[in-house]
């Protein structure tokens, strides 16, 4: 294919639309490793019909409702209002109830209110966390680190294309928890790969990804896109660096 050819073909790619936290448009077109944890087993093994929990950034809600959580004892929370739409359609039924937060720092919860709090790459307040746990609860959570995609962005944008915080990491995490009174159960952390297998997906990917491709587009990263495809040809991937941790923690009193 021929440069015209490719930009045309990374342009549909760029304009296909996003709903929830679905990457079913490229599947079989990324390949990831497999992290040495297991977070759905987690949240399972600690779930009952007892447990009052929270799911903080649900996303479209799939997640959740994969794990038939307690009827009438379940919430989550969303900020980005296409999810939060979505999810006011599909969780009510499952006997989840629904609530959009935009400010981490105020969740529109009681003090005490839950057992389980759990959260898959979603900002927290540690301050919040410790308000709305009884104590003695839980929080289970998965986060993105703050070295996530860096060097791949960085080829596609130059430094300034990264708004997170490039320190958040296991130890600031822990760090922060301790301090607030929790006491760290498990914590485990990794850097794992994530191929593309064409460059189609690495747009979409970083299209949806915003936040770690800020000002992405085909026509302003064509140059560098073109050089990632003759990459890809040669290699038959293309690879970034991920940052993933995991940690169980229990509020003390």
């Amino acid at each position: 294919m021929n440069r015209e050819t490719w930009k045309r073909e990374w342009k549909r790619e760029e304009a296909k639309g996003f709903q929830g936290w679905d990457f079913s448009q490229i599947a079989g077109r990324i390949a990831e490793e497999e992290l040495p944890w297991d977070y759905r087993a987690a949240v399972l093994a600690q779930m009952s019909e007892e447990r009052v929990m929270l799911d903080m950034g649900t996303g479209g809600g799939e997640f959740l409702r994969s794990l038939r959580p307690p009827r009438g004892k379940t919430y989550a929370t969303e900020a980005y209002l296409p999810n939060y739409e979505l999810c006011r359609e599909t969780l009510p039924p499952c006997g989840i109830e629904v609530r959009q937060v935009l400010d981490d720092d105020h969740l529109p919860f009681e003090d005490q209110f839950f057992d389980l709090v759990i959260n898959r790459h979603e900002a927290y307040s540690v301050q919040e966390l410790d308000r709305v746990l009884k104590p003695g609860g839980l929080f289970i959570t998965q986060q993105v680190g703050g070295q996530n995609n860096r060097e791949l962005s960085r080829r596609l944008l130059g430094d300034e294309a990264m708004i997170t915080d490039d320190g958040f990491s296991l130890e600031q995490a822990v760090r922060d928890l301790t301090v607030t009174g929790f006491t760290v159960l498990e914590q485990q952390e990794c850097f794992p790969s994530l191929r593309f297998l064409d460059i189609g997906a690495l747009v979409y990917f970083a299209k949806v990804i915003e936040w770690e491709f800020a000002g992405f587009s085909v026509d302003r990263c064509f140059e560098q896109l073109c050089a990632l495809q003759a990459k890809l040809e040669q290699e038959g991937y293309v690879q970034s660096k991920e940052h993933r941790f995991f940690i169980t923690a229990r509020k003390c009193n």
